[in-house]
């Protein structure tokens, strides 16, 4: 108990540090406070600085430069012990190290603030590494995430503009990416998942799980002897290197539906024989059939320079509800392609675009859902990553040159633009047999009737003067009984009475009849001869439909002519 409220009070203690901080540096220097961001999370340990490194993916509530500080997080962290890494070791697998491996290395290799890795080689030769988590980090992990929640709860009671972010959700999610980040088993889990999907390309490969050495917290893999790929910067082998890397992706995202989410140069590596490796499947994305077909309708209108499909695409992966405002979207997307459009081949960013068209009509409490982030994040990491390697590469005229191959496996809704028509009737008729499995399947769910979702626009004054008019009618009727309960009540003389002869509870009936009669004039509306004329159905000038439809006591006209003065 006391060593909680320690913690609490240190986490406390913090946070109002960095709050005075914020209030001190926003305006005489805000360039540094990504850094004492960065600086304060480490201060509070394992928990936060992973939280932090969380955070840098929230692409939807950070700028730049606070995403970049906290991205680099690292905490300088002593390594634990080699009695503690081979106790854990032994505790995992339930035998002594001896037995399990023909090597074990004391030194380790690597320490960091959730695990460290050590080498060892198995009975039969292979060449693994044994990575550990410290001892008691789930526990600190919870008790910090419980003191977070409980301190985010504060904060709302003192600052409650606070709410509108949601820290609270944000606190659980980021809890969530946490205990993924210190559980091996979820990690190994991620790693068989992609070995199914990058086993069957040629020129990319992984370390696999040692089977089957995989706990909570104790993992063995392969042991990749490769070169890390910032390496290969600038050298003749770096645009073989991004074409392999951009082919890899194009099978992730579309044919598989499973992808790293975590390309930065650091978990990529290459062997002399020009093989990819991806390390660290501490996060991967996933993309479900309808997302992967969304996605490639984006790509291929984006190079088409398709408003309307891009709107369509952005609809169907989530990024916008069905009902919106299709005129002022296309025209923001215009926007967007045209100023891309103006930029070099080899400046083109079709990350960036996807982006900004998911922020189209965002206020300040814009939030994506985790997997759409993961995915944009994604497609940034490898953009600039492929630039690294070749910085003349026109991805958009490389994607273009594979789009009928990427169309196969990701048709486009609602295609237009500058394709040609018969693509597009084409593309379309082969949507035609999804749409009639919809209908039919909306029909059986609905006993054989068809469901059709109607959404009107522009009522929002018809349904408040509605709801008005029902809550005067309501008191009118209250003020009619309670005048007739007066009325009732003169009639008797019993109880006390004013004026000589006048019970007081008819008094008291009599005056809340008059104050809800006067509070029932008081909310009607001022109706003027102008109001009258603006809410007649019939306009002074031409309208296009056909019959326009009087009040039962009136007649059915022809729109076509123009009203009388």
């Amino acid at each position: 108990m006391a060593g909680t409220v320690r913690r609490g009070g240190q986490i406390a203690w913090a946070g109002l540090k960095l709050g005075v901080a914020v209030l001190r540096l926003r305006r005489r220097a805000p360039e540094r406070l990504p850094a004492y961001v960065s600086a304060t999370l480490v201060g509070l340990g394992t928990t936060f600085v992973k939280l932090g490194q969380g955070l840098s993916l929230r692409w939807d509530l950070l700028p730049v430069p606070y995403r970049e500080a906290l991205s680099r997080l690292h905490s300088d962290v002593p390594a634990f012990p080699a009695e503690q890494a081979r106790r854990s070791v032994e505790q995992a697998f339930g035998a002594p190290v001896g037995e399990l491996f023909a090597s074990f290395d004391d030194k380790p290799l690597a320490a960091a603030s959730v695990a460290q890795i050590h080498p060892a080689r198995m009975h039969d030769g292979r060449d693994v590494v044994v990575k550990i988590t410290r001892p008691g980090i789930h526990a600190q992990v919870q008790a910090d995430l419980l003191l977070l929640r409980r301190t985010m709860r504060v904060a709302q009671w003192i600052w409650p503009p606070l709410k509108r972010h949601r820290p609270l959700e944000l606190v659980d999610e980021l809890g969530a990416f946490l205990r993924d980040e210190i559980d091996m088993r979820h990690e190994a889990q991620n790693m068989r998942r992609m070995a199914k999907v990058l086993d069957a390309l040629p020129g990319i490969t992984q370390p696999h799980v040692v089977e089957p050495y995989a706990t909570r917290n104790v993992l063995v893999q392969d042991r990749s002897h490769g070169t890390r790929l910032e390496a290969a910067y600038g050298t003749a082998a770096a645009p073989a290197l991004a074409r392999a890397l951009l082919g890899a992706y194009v099978h992730q995202l579309f044919g598989a539906g499973v992808f790293h989410a975590d390309p930065h140069p650091g978990n990529l590596f290459f062997f002399d024989d020009g093989r990819l490796c991806l390390h660290d499947f501490g996060s991967i994305g996933v993309l479900d059939p309808a997302s992967r077909l969304a996605l490639g309708g984006m790509v291929e209108a984006i190079a088409a320079d398709d408003a309307e499909g891009v709107l369509d695409a952005a609809i169907a992966m989530g990024f916008f509800p069905p009902q919106v405002d299709r005129r002022s979207h296309v025209r923001e997307i215009h926007l967007i392609l045209a100023e891309m459009a103006s930029r070099p081949l080899a400046q083109w960013s079709i990350a960036e675009a996807i982006w900004r068209v998911a922020r189209i009509g965002q206020g300040a409490g814009f939030r994506l859902p985790a997997h759409l982030l993961s995915l944009i994040r994604t497609l940034f990491l490898v953009e600039n990553t492929l630039r690294a390697l070749d910085p003349d590469l026109d991805l958009l005229g490389t994607l273009s040159a594979q789009a009928a191959a990427i169309a196969d496996i990701a048709e486009a809704s609602r295609p237009s633009g500058n394709r040609p028509l018969a693509m597009r009737l084409a593309r379309t008729a082969r949507q035609l047999p999804q749409i009639a499995t919809d209908l039919l399947r909306q029909a059986q769910l609905s006993d054989g009737r068809p469901a059709f979702s109607v959404h009107h626009h522009g009522l929002s004054s018809t349904q408040e003067a509605i709801a008005r008019t029902g809550n005067r009618l309501a008191l009118a009727l209250v003020t009619l009984g309670l005048y007739v309960s007066g009325a009732l009540l003169s009639l008797h003389s019993d109880g006390p009475q004013v004026f000589g002869h006048l019970p007081v509870m008819a008094v008291l009936a009599f005056t809340a009849a008059g104050l809800g009669n006067g509070h029932r004039q008081i909310g009607a509306p001022v109706t003027s001869r102008s109001n009258e004329h603006r809410e007649w159905p019939i306009s002074r000038q031409s309208v296009s439909k056909p019959l326009i439809y009087l009040p039962a006591d009136a007649q059915c006209i022809s729109a076509s002519r123009k009203a009388d003065p």
